[in-house]
Formats: structure tokens, C-alpha cells, sequence
């Protein structure tokens, strides 16, 4: 009688539940996507018909299907399957599944699925305290995060465990969820509503590969929508649908989008440059965190071949301290449009590293005695030091660098912008010309 009326209850909160949740796939048939990790064939797929699954981690983005995947295991496999957000649940929480998973084995020979959501949330301390069940095999393992497991998982689990890495849903691949909610009569809208084919570009565009977006706005838009009417591009309006990107200020999103800004400014692309930089805005990143990125590009990749830019570069710096959002974007975008457009260099970035690695790993140079300091007894013999000053042309040849240390052993001028023209007028040894000699 227990068993039935937890069955009705189970029933009750699903049809309550979201659209998302209740389109969750119960079977490998009906799971959408991933085909490179669970397509026919594959080795995770074989595992999980055979139930023979050891240890995993489901490393992806949101909405790609890693809890979804890990429901699918729990239907497929004979193991009790026991399930705990890190969100929410601590090390008393886990021994007391990993207890129950013991007895389980012991008493009844059972084997324990355990579930661990947003495993990343969990300290190393936390997550040590699985260590040992699945050493032992008293559960099997399947963690779930958004997060780099290299970066997030201690790596003794990670050797224990084998690393799926889940990939945003194509667009064909969220069509396909879309249309199926749209008409599944047990869990979906039933065929209630249509879509218009602009209506369902629209919500497979803006989830950006998110399942769980998409179901979301397919259902405001129905709800904002009359039952059997067309749900078109309005009702997503009315239902609140909104353009959602992918963008985890502390993940791997942030440093994937802040890497392509970086990227695109180097690599002289002012359209890809401000793209990036609107991906950036549009999540929320802090300001002075762009700002950062941009005065580093300034000397790293621009130098002396345009002097200019590292001015440009503090001085957003400045405007995204002091204006902040939403007007410091204006300041921003001017700044990373000028990286992009100006002539590049890494020679300063070069060749501070050639010299710091001679100075970590060379011979202790002594300094030439011309350049040594004057101000102590017998400095009288330490040779004459030539005043570049005294000379019409603001320059005199002599020597600079320590014994053992040729000229262009560390420096080598770009061939681009002002950093090639005063270059050549070296080479010239005629500096005088130089607008800022």
C-alpha cells in the first residue's frame, strides 16, 4: 500500500513539475545528443546495456544533458541508485549513503549507484571522503559538474574515475527535444500548441545549446499563449523569452570567452574583438577584469610597435574603475577596437623573458666598470663613462651590456610600426631622426 501511494505521490510532483524535468529522458532510446560519448558503438553505451558501469565524471555545460544522463543510468542499471547535490549536502550526508551502500552490499549483495550533482561544489576535504568507497567498490561514482574536473576534482578520484566530457547540444539536437515536448501526450504540452518555424529558431538560437533553456522558454511561451493558438515570435515575447549565453563568471566559459577576446585582439579582428567583448558585458564580467586583459594585450602583443596603445589601454583601465557599467562598455570597445587595428609586437614580451631567463640560468655578469656607480673611493679607475648628451646627436657608441652578452642577444625589434622605424634609424646609428629619440 506504501509502495502505491509513494508511486501517486511520485506522479502528483511530476506533473507539477517543470516542462524540463518532466521531458528527462527515462531510456538511452530517448536521450538526445552526445553520440560521440553514448552513441551506439561507443564504450560508455556498451557499459551501461551491459550494467556494468565503473566510476565517471560528467564534465560539460549547462543543459547539456549530464543529470539527465546520470537518470538514464539509474533506469538502466539493477544497482540502487542514491543521489546527492553538492549544493545542498555535506560529509555526514555522504557517509550516510556510503554506510547505507555497505550494508546494502552486505546484506543483500545490491551494488550503489551514487549521484553526485555539481561535484565541483563539494571542498577536497569533502570529496576525500569518497575516496575510499570507490576504491573499494562499495559505490559506483557518477559526479557531475560544469567545472574542468582536472582543475575542480581531486585527482585521486580522477585516476579512479573515467572523464566524459558532455558538449553544448546542437542545434539540431535542441530542435529535436522542442518539437518532441511540444507533442508528447505524458509528459510534454500534448499537441495543445504549434510553433511557428521562425518561433522555433528563435528559442533553439537563444538557448545556445541549453535543453533545459529551451524547454523553459517553450513553456512560458505557451503559457502566454491561448491552447490550440500558434506560438509564434510574440508569444515568446509575452512569456519573457530572452537571449541566454553561456557565461560562468568563476568557470570555464569565462576563461573560454575571455581567452577568444585575447585572441581576436592579437590576431587583428575588430569584429570578433567587440563580439567577445559584448559576450563579456552581456554576462556580467567585472569591467576592470576586461580592462586587465586589455592593457596586458597593449605591452604583450603590441609593444613599440604602437607606443600609443598602452595609454589607451590604462586609460580604460581608469574609465572602467571610475564609470563603471553601463557606460564604461563605450570605453572598452573603443580600446579593444584600437588593440585589434594596431600594428603588433611581442618583442618587449620576448625580450624580458629571454633576459630574466639569462638572469635566472646564466653567469653572474658583472657590470661594466664605465656604468658602475661613481659615488664611492676609487671609482676614479673605473674608466671613462661617455655622456650621450655631450654628442649633437643625443648618442655615443659604447658598451652597455655585460662580457658574454652580444647586442640583439635579448631584444630583436618587430618589423611593424614605430618599433621597425626606430629600427631602422638605429641601424643607421642617426637616432636624431627619430620622433621620439
Amino acid at each position: 500500500m506504501a509502495d502505491l501511494f509513494s508511486d501517486a505521490a511520485d506522479e502528483a510532483l511530476l506533473a507539477q513539475a517543470p516542462l524540463a524535468a518532466r521531458m528527462r529522458p527515462r531510456a538511452l532510446a530517448e536521450f538526445v545528443g552526445q553520440d560521440h560519448a553514448v552513441g551506439h558503438g561507443t564504450a560508455l553505451r556498451r557499459a551501461i546495456e551491459n550494467d556494468q558501469l565503473s566510476s565517471l565524471i560528467l564534465y560539460g555545460p549547462a543543459g547539456c544533458g549530464k543529470t539527465s544522463l546520470a537518470r538514464v543510468i539509474s533506469n538502466a542499471t539493477a544497482a540502487a541508485f542514491c543521489e546527492v547535490s553538492a549544493v545542498n549536502s555535506g560529509v555526514a550526508d555522504l557517509r550516510r549513503a556510503i554506510d547505507e551502500a555497505k550494508d546494502r552490499l552486505a546484506f543483500s549483495g545490491s551494488r550503489t549507484t551514487l549521484f553526485v550533482d555539481e561535484i565541483h561544489r563539494f571542498s577536497k576535504s569533502q570529496q576525500d571522503a569518497l575516496l575510499h568507497a570507490v576504491e573499494d567498490r562499495l559505490v559506483v561514482l557518477i559526479g557531475a559538474t560544469t567545472e574542468n574536473p582536472f582543475f575542480e576534482v581531486n585527482a585521486p578520484l580522477i585516476s579512479r574515475s573515467r572523464i566524459v566530457e558532455l558538449r553544448p547540444l546542437s542545434d539540431q539536437d535542441v530542435g529535436t527535444i522542442v518539437r518532441r515536448a511540444l507533442v508528447d501526450e505524458e509528459r510534454g504540452l500534448g499537441g495543445r500548441w504549434s510553433l511557428s518555424p521562425e518561433a522555433q529558431d528563435a528559442i533553439v538560437v537563444s538557448a545556445g545549446g541549453d535543453a533545459r533553456v529551451a524547454l523553459n522558454m517553450l513553456e512560458e511561451a505557451a503559457g502566454a499563449a491561448e491552447q490550440g493558438a500558434v506560438i509564434d515570435l510574440a508569444a515568446i515575447a509575452r512569456g519573457g523569452g530572452a537571449r541566454i549565453l553561456s557565461y560562468d563568471k568563476d568557470g570555464d566559459a569565462h576563461y573560454d570567452v575571455a581567452s577568444a577576446f585575447i585572441k581576436s585582439m592579437r590576431g587583428s579582428d575588430p569584429d570578433a574583438t567587440v563580439y567577445w567583448l559584448a559576450r563579456m558585458v552581456h554576462g556580467g564580467e567585472d569591467p576592470r577584469f576586461i580592462a586587465r586583459r586589455i592593457l596586458i594585450l597593449a605591452s604583450e602583443d603590441i609593444g613599440n610597435a604602437d607606443p600609443q596603445a598602452l595609454l589607451v589601454a590604462a586609460a580604460a583601465f581608469k574609465a572602467a574603475e571610475s564609470i563603471g557599467w553601463p557606460e564604461c562598455r563605450i570605453n572598452l570597445a573603443q580600446a579593444a577596437i584600437y588593440m585589434a587595428l594596431a600594428p603588433k609586437s611581442n618583442a618587449s614580451y620576448l625580450a624580458i623573458d629571454s633576459a630574466l631567463e639569462e638572469v635566472r640560468t646564466g653567469p653572474a655578469r658583472r657590470v661594466p666598470d664605465h656604468l658602475r656607480d661613481r659615488h664611492r673611493p676609487g671609482s676614479e679607475s673605473y674608466g671613462r663613462y661617455l655622456y650621450p648628451h655631450d654628442r649633437p646627436e643625443g648618442w655615443v657608441e659604447q658598451r652597455y651590456l655585460p662580457d658574454g652578452l652580444e647586442s640583439a642577444a635579448l631584444y630583436r625589434a618587430g618589423t611593424r610600426g614605430w618599433e621597425a622605424q626606430r629600427e631602422r634609424e638605429r641601424e643607421g646609428r642617426d637616432p636624431g631622426r627619430g620622433s621620439a629619440g
